[in-house]
C-alpha cells in the first residue's frame, strides 16, 4: 500500500476522533456526572479533552492536506513517527487505566493500535 494512502487513511481516523471527543459531553452524561467535580477539576478535563481534540484536527489536516510530504521529507517522517508514538502510548494507556477486560474496552485498544499502525506502516515503507 502506498505510504500517502495510510497517512491519508490516518487523517480519516483523527475526523472520527475528533466526532468522538466532541460527543463526550452527551455520551458520559458530563452535564451531570463533571457536576460531581470541583470547579476546578471540571475545568481540567473539559479543557483537556478540547485541547486534544485540537490536536486532532492538526493531525487531520496536516494528514489529508500533506500527505506525501509526509512521507517523503525528514520533517514529514519525523511527524508521521511522532503520531505513530502518540497512538501507541494511548494503547498501553488504555491498558493501563481502563485494562482490556470488557469488549468496549478491547474494541477501544484495538482501534487505537490500527490507528498507530497506518503512521508507523507509512513511515516505515516511506
Amino acid at each position: 500500500m502506498k505510504p500517502e494512502l495510510l497517512i491519508w487513511s490516518g487523517g480519516l481516523f483523527h475526523v472520527a476522533f475528533v466526532i468522538f471527543h466532541l460527543a463526550f459531553w452527551k455520551l458520559f452524561r458530563w452535564d451531570s456526572e463533571l457536576a460531581k467535580l470541583t470547579s476546578l477539576n471540571r475545568a481540567v478535563v473539559q479543557v483537556l479533552n478540547l485541547a486534544l481534540t485540537v490536536v486532532f484536527v492538526i493531525f487531520a489536516y496536516l494528514s489529508l492536506t500533506y500527505a506525501s510530504e509526509m512521507t517523503r521529507t525528514e520533517l514529514g517522517r519525523s511527524l508521521t513517527l511522532s503520531i505513530a508514538i502518540f497512538w501507541y502510548l494511548r494503547a498501553v494507556l488504555q491498558i493501563a487505566f481502563f485494562g482490556i477486560r470488557r469488549s468496549p474496552s478491547i474494541a477501544f485498544f484495538v482501534v487505537v493500535l490500527a490507528g498507530a499502525s497506518l503512521y508507523a506502516w507509512a513511515w516505515i515503507v516511506s
